[in-house]
C-alpha cells in the first residue's frame, strides 16, 4: 500500500483535483449521496431516540464497492466532500461503508477548487465532524417526518401527488398571506401637484407639493392649484447641501447572489445554482486544462480570506487606481447564525477577468461569473459620493419642495452599477430668499396599489430575514411548490393556485405550531446550535416531534375533506339556474352544477387580481365528418387537458375519443398481422400503432433512430413510460435490459462511437458500459 486515495463527490472535481495532487494519489468519486433512508418506510427510529436508518442506495452499490476496493490498497483515505452539512453526511456515510479505520481517515476541507486549496486541505487534514453531522441528520429527520406523514393526510384529505414539508410549507404560507394582502387592500385615492419653476437669471427646475396625503382627491388639489396660482410671491425658504455616501455592497452569499441573478440576469434560483456549481467545479480554460472559478458556492457568510483581501487591494489600484481604494480594508459582518469558516461567493482568481474567459464560458456562464466578479472587486472599493440638494419653498400657504442629487466621485460604481441610482440636477445657484415664478402646473390623480407578489428573489430575502431554511435550501423549495402545483409564475411573480391556497388553509388550521414562522425559524436555530456543539440531536429531535405528533394526530381526525367538499362559487348555472359549485377533480378545479346527476354542466374558470371567480369561454364543439368507429355517430373536436382530441357526439352512451393528429406512416409492419405502422400522438408523445385498427390493436413504443449502446446487443432505443406515468428509454429487446431514465443527447460518443450521451447533472456521459468518457454540457 502506497497511494493514498481522495473521495470526492463528482468525476468533475475527480479529475480536476488528480491533475493537481499526481500519480501518489487516487481520486474518486461517490456521485453524491451513497446512503438514504429508504423510500418505502419512514426510517427513523421514533421510540428510540430518532436513530435513522440509512441504507446504501441501490444504484450506488457498484459505486461503494469500488470505493471499498481503492481504501483497501491505499494507506490513507482523505474524505473531500462539500464543506457543509450535506458534504459531512456524505464523508461520514462513506467512512462507515469502506471498512477503513478511522484512524486511516482523513476529512480535508476546501472552498475552491484550486492546487493551493488542494495542497493545503492535504496538509491540514481534520477529524470528521461529528456535531455537523448531526445537524444534518436532524434536519433530514425533521423533513422525514413531516414529508411522510402530513404527505398521506394530503393525498386522502385533497388529492394524491401533494406533498407538505417544514419550509416548502411556510414559503406556500407567506405567499398565500401575500395574495390575501392583495385581494383585501382598498386602494386610496391621492393627488400630486408638480411645479415647473423658473429663476431669475432663466434656470428652470421642477418641484413638487411636499406632501400629497394633504391632496386626498380632485377638489383639494384643485384649491391647491389655485392657491399656487395666485400666490402673491414664491420663495426658496431653505437650501440645504450635503455630503452623501453610497456604500458598496458586500460580496455575494447564496441568497444574494440568487437574488441579484433574478433581478439583473432574470435567471431563477434553480438556475442560479446550478451554473454557480458549474464554474465552482471548473471549466476547461487553455486547453482541456479544467479550472475551478468561484469558491463554493453555498454560504452564508460574506467574509473573505486575508490572502484574498491583501489579493484584492493591490488589484483595485493596479487596474482603477489608487483614489478607489480605501485606506482600510472593508470587514463585512456575517449573521449569528453564518458559517464564519466559509467565505463569500468569490473568483479564485483575480487573474480570470471575464473578458478573458469570455471564450471559455457559455452565455449564461458569463454573465453569473461576471456578477460574481464585479461584486467582489466593488465590495473593496472606496464608496460613491454624492452632493444632495434639498430645496424648500413656499408658495403663500403652500410648501414645494425640489430634491437634487450630483455625483462628485463614481467609487465602486465605476465596476458595480445599481441601476436605481441616479442624478437629478438643479440650478448651481439657488439660495434662500430666492424668489422664483411659476411656468407651468400640472396635477395628476393616482391611487394607492397593493404590496407586490413575492418574486423567486423578494421570497428568498423575506425567508432568510425570517431565519427559515439555509443556503442549501431556498432554490429547492421554489422548485417543489411550483412542481407541485401549489404557485405558478406569473411573469416573474409567484401567484398561489387554488390549490396552494386550499392546501395553504388546511395546513395552517390544522398544523399552526409548525407552520408558525418564529417556530420554524427556532427550529433552524435549534440545528445551529447542534452543529455549535451547544445542543445535542436527540434533545432537538424530542422538542419538535412533540409539538409535530401532537398537532398530526389531531389534524388526522379533524382535517376536512376537500374531495367530498363542494363550496358555493356565487354563480348559478346557465342551463338550469342552479347553484355553480366550486368542485376538485382528477385535473384540477371546475365548477359543477349542484344539480347533478340530472344537470351535467360543468364549466372552467380563473380568478382576478382579487380573487373574484371569471368564467372561461366556452366554445361549442365542432362537428366533423369522421364517424365514432364505435356506434356511427359524427365525432366531435373538444379541448382538454392535453389539448384538442375527438369524443363521440353520443355521448354519455358512447364515450369514445380518439386523437386528432393525423397518423404518419411508417416502412414498419406490425408484428401481429403485417400491415403497416403508424405513428400516432397520444396523451403522453408519440407511439406505434397498427393501421388495421380496430382488427388489430397492436401498438408499440416510439423508437427514436438510435441503436442499443451495448456493443453485443442490436436493439434500438424506444421511449417508454412506467406505470406510475414518468418516462423513460429502453432497448427495444426485453433481454438486452438497458435502461436510461434521462432522455439521450443525439451525439455520437467521441470515444466508442455509441449513437447517443445521457444528461448526468451538468455532464454528458456514455451510455456504454465499457467506455468512461465524459464531457460538459
Amino acid at each position: 500500500m502506497h497511494k493514498s486515495l481522495v473521495i470526492v463527490e463528482s468525476p468533475a472535481k475527480a479529475r480536476t483535483i488528480k491533475r493537481y495532487l499526481g500519480k501518489n494519489y487516487e481520486v474518486e468519486a461517490s456521485m453524491g449521496h451513497i446512503k438514504d433512508l429508504p423510500k418505502t418506510v419512514l426510517g427513523i427510529d421514533l421510540e428510540h431516540a430518532f436513530q435513522p436508518s440509512y441504507k446504501i442506495k441501490p444504484e450506488k452499490k457498484d459505486i461503494v464497492k469500488k470505493l471499498r476496493q481503492h481504501a483497501a490498497s491505499s494507506d490513507v483515505v482523505f474524505l473531500a466532500s462539500d464543506p457543509d452539512r450535506e458534504g459531512e453526511a456524505i464523508a461520514w456515510h462513506i467512512a462507515e461503508e469502506i471498512k477503513k479505520p478511522l484512524t486511516h481517515i482523513r476529512r480535508i476541507i476546501f472552498h475552491e477548487i484550486t492546487k493551493k486549496a488542494i495542497e493545503e486541505a492535504i496538509n491540514a487534514p481534520k477529524e470528521l465532524n461529528r456535531a455537523l453531522y448531526d445537524a444534518q441528520m436532524a434536519r433530514r429527520a425533521m423533513d422525514r417526518i413531516v414529508g411522510y406523514t402530513m404527505s398521506p393526510l394530503l393525498w386522502r384529505k385533497v388529492k394524491r401527488g401533494l406533498s407538505g414539508g417544514r419550509v416548502q410549507s411556510v414559503a406556500l404560507k407567506l405567499i398565500c398571506l401575500r395574495q390575501e394582502e392583495i385581494e383585501t387592500f382598498v386602494s386610496q385615492e391621492y393627488w400630486t401637484i408638480e411645479t415647473l419653476l423658473k429663476t431669475r437669471s432663466g434656470e428652470t427646475f421642477s418641484a413638487r407639493v411636499s406632501d400629497p396625503k394633504e391632496i386626498p382627491d380632485e377638489l383639494r388639489a384643485a384649491q391647491i392649484e389655485e392657491q399656487i396660482r395666485n400666490a402673491q410671491q414664491i420663495r426658496i425658504t431653505k437650501a440645504k447641501k450635503q455630503r452623501r455616501l453610497k456604500h458598496p455592497l458586500p460580496p455575494f452569499i447564496t441568497s444574494t447572489l440568487q437574488q441579484a441573478s433574478s433581478g439583473r440576469l432574470k435567471f431563477s434560483a434553480k438556475k442560479t445554482m446550478t451554473i454557480a456549481q458549474q464554474l465552482y467545479e471548473g471549466v476547461p480554460i487553455g486547453g482541456n486544462e479544467i479550472t475551478g472559478l468561484i469558491t463554493y458556492m453555498r454560504t452564508d457568510s460574506p467574509t473573505i480570506s486575508n490572502e484574498a483581501l491583501q489579493g484584492l487591494r493591490d488589484f483595485i489600484p493596479s487596474i482603477y487606481g489608487s483614489q478607489y481604494l480605501p485606506e482600510k480594508p472593508r470587514f463585512y459582518k456575517a449573521k449569528k447564525s453564518a458559517q464564519e469558516a466559509h467565505e463569500a461567493i468569490r473568483p479564485t482568481s483575480l487573474a480570470n477577468t471575464p473578458e478573458l474567459l469570455k471564450p471559455h464560458l457559455n452565455r449564461d456562464q458569463q454573465a453569473l461569473y461576471e456578477l460574481i466578479w464585479k461584486r467582489f472587486i466593488a465590495s473593496q472599493m472606496k464608496s460613491a459620493e454624492f452632493e444632495q440638494t434639498t430645496i424648500d419653498i413656499s408658495a403663500d400657504e403652500v410648501g414645494l419642495r425640489a430634491n437634487g442629487s450630483v455625483m462628485k466621485f463614481e467609487g465602486f460604481l465605476k465596476v458595480y452599477d445599481l441601476p436605481e441610482e441616479g442624478d437629478t440636477l438643479l440650478p448651481e445657484n439657488l439660495q434662500e430668499g430666492n424668489v422664483l415664478s411659476l411656468e407651468k402646473l400640472e396635477k395628476k390623480q393616482h391611487f394607492t396599489q397593493p404590496p407586490p407578489r413575492y418574486t423567486e428573489a423578494s421570497l428568498i430575502k423575506e425567508l432568510e430575514d425570517k431565519g427559515i431554511g439555509r443556503p442549501s435550501t431556498y432554490a429547492p423549495t421554489i422548485s417543489t411548490i411550483l412542481d407541485r402545483g401549489y404557485v405558478q409564475m406569473d411573469g416573474r411573480a409567484l401567484v398561489p393556485t387554488e390549490l396552494g391556497r386550499d392546501v395553504n388553509h388546511l395546513l395552517v388550521k390544522h398544523y399552526p405550531n409548525i407552520l408558525d414562522i418564529g417556530f420554524t425559524a427556532r427550529m433552524e436555530d435549534s440545528l445551529d446550535r447542534i452543529e455549535e456543539g451547544t445542543d445535542a440531536y436527540d434533545s432537538v429531535m424530542t422538542g419538535f416531534y412533540e409539538t409535530y405528533s401532537h398537532e398530526h394526530e389531531r389534524a388526522k381526525e379533524q382535517m376536512e375533506n376537500l374531495r367530498a367538499e363542494r363550496r358555493p362559487s356565487g354563480l348559478t348555472c346557465e342551463k338550469c339556474g342552479r347553484d355553480l359549485l366550486i368542485k376538485l377533480g382528477k385535473n384540477g378545479y371546475f365548477l359543477g352544477c349542484s344539480g347533478y346527476p340530472e344537470c351535467m354542466n360543468t364549466r372552467e374558470y380563473t380568478r382576478d387580481e382579487t380573487g373574484r371567480i371569471l368564467l372561461k369561454e366556452q366554445k361549442e364543439p365542432e362537428v366533423t365528418e369522421i364517424p365514432c368507429e364505435k356506434c356511427g355517430a359524427p365525432m366531435v373536436l373538444k379541448h382538454g387537458k392535453f389539448g384538442e382530441f375527438l369524443a363521440c357526439s353520443n355521448y354519455p352512451a358512447c364515450k369514445n375519443t380518439q386523437a386528432t393528429t393525423k397518423a404518419e406512416k411508417t416502412e414498419r409492419t406490425c408484428d401481429k398481422c403485417g400491415s403497416p405502422l403508424l405513428i400516432k400522438q397520444g396523451r403522453y408523445g408519440p407511439f406505434l400503432a397498427c393501421s388495421n385498427y380496430p382488427k388489430c390493436k397492436n401498438i408499440l413504443p416510439y423508437p427514436l433512430g438510435l441503436k442499443c449502446p451495448i456493443r453485443t446487443c442490436d436493439g434500438e432505443i424506444v421511449r417508454q413510460r412506467s406505470k406510475r406515468g414518468k418516462i423513460f428509454y429502453a432497448c427495444s429487446k426485453k433481454e438486452c435490459g438497458f435502461i436510461s431514465w434521462t432522455k439521450p443527447i443525439a451525439r455520437q460518443c467521441p470515444k466508442c462511437s455509441a449513437d447517443f450521451l445521457v444528461r448526468k447533472d451538468s455532464r454528458a456521459l456514455c451510455p456504454n458500459p465499457d467506455c468512461d468518457h465524459e464531457e460538459a454540457l
